[in-house]
């Protein structure tokens, strides 16, 4: 790879979500109410740290943004006190789709020729060489199918009810792991997940690899009219130099969900590339998050922590029960 290509390389961390059904967890573990990416839940540091580290193996560490919600601002600056002007500040949670789209545009004002990949900032990835290896094929890939968008998909061991399914469809070029994106279905009823994964669909890791610009096209044309309302006021540069968005802005927008509103809608631009085994959790819930832990060669204290509190729990309704 020329290094021109990789200098044009940028990346956005989805960190502003709440983590609302890990929270029973992440309070446990922390004491307070953070939000589950800035929980160390498993290898000795957040789950937010772990996903700078796991894109800047693809993408220079002066190029990565960060989608953040100011409700945070005490979590965040934790992590990412070094690097203020790469902080995207949204004033309220309003999704992925406005998180994606208004750290793309900071990406345009800068590069406008840029590729850029998204990355979650709370999943879990048991090899994460695999996961380094499927996006350096997908920027590979967007070199050649510059008019497309790449996802990452990860191959299901389960007919998963709560993740993104990805149908696919002809191959691309002479790979055998790239395809053609026939359907997306967001969170299918347990029949339609068994069938997806008895055709061989995948996984939607929701890790996505494409021309910046094709990203604001496709976002565009899902959603019309959505970029009249981001003009230059929109983002601007706090004292701290934080880029932060308006809160008149957001104020009006309703919440948009890229994988619903957007993936859903645009099926014919996106091609996935399929990972090399390994496990992926999106770690939406305790449940998952205990097992992703559980596996590992070390469990944490929190772990057991949790399970005698869980097993205490448990007995405690038993015993009312047979009082009852």
């Amino acid at each position: 790879m020329r290094r021109s290509e990789r200098n044009k390389r940028w990346g956005v961390i989805l960190a502003g979500g709440d983590g609302v059904r890990l929270r029973p967890l992440t309070r446990f573990i922390c004491g307070d109410e953070r939000p589950k990416q800035f929980c160390p839940l498993y290898g000795g540091v957040t789950l937010l740290e772990q996903a700078r580290s796991r894109a800047a193996r693809s993408i220079p560490g002066s190029h990565l943004l960060y989608s953040l919600t100011r409700a945070h601002e005490e979590f965040y600056l934790r992590t990412l006190v070094d690097c203020p002007s790469r902080r995207v500040v949204q004033p309220y949670n309003r999704g992925t789709g406005l998180a994606i789209l208004s750290s793309l545009l900071v990406v345009a004002q800068t590069e406008p020729d840029a590729t850029a990949a998204v990355f979650p900032s709370d999943h879990y990835y048991s090899d994460e060489e695999v996961i380094t290896e499927a996006v350096e094929a997908a920027f590979d890939l967007t070199c050649r199918e510059r008019d497309s968008i790449v996802l990452v998909g990860a191959r299901p061991h389960s007919p998963e009810t709560e993740y993104g399914w990805i149908e696919t469809g002809l191959p691309v070029g002479r790979t055998s792991d790239s395809f053609r994106v026939r359907g997306f279905l967001e969170k299918p009823s347990d029949a339609m997940a068994r069938l997806l994964l008895e055709q061989g669909s995948l996984w939607n890791t929701f890790v996505m690899v494409g021309r910046v610009l094709t990203f604001v096209e496709m976002i565009c044309s899902a959603l019309p009219g959505i970029l009249n309302s981001f003009r230059h006021p929109a983002l601007r540069r706090a004292p701290n130099e934080e880029i932060r968005i308006a809160d008149s802005l957001y104020a009006g927008m309703p919440s948009v969900d890229f994988s619903r509103q957007v993936l859903s809608m645009e099926t014919e631009r996106l091609i996935v590339q399929r990972m090399n085994p390994v496990t992926w959790n999106d770690l939406g819930d305790c449940d998952r998050a205990l097992a992703v832990v559980s596996r590992g060669p070390s469990e944490p204290d929190w772990a057991k922590r949790w399970q005698e509190k869980k097993r205490a729990a448990t007995l405690v309704v038993a015993s009312g029960s047979a009082v009852a």
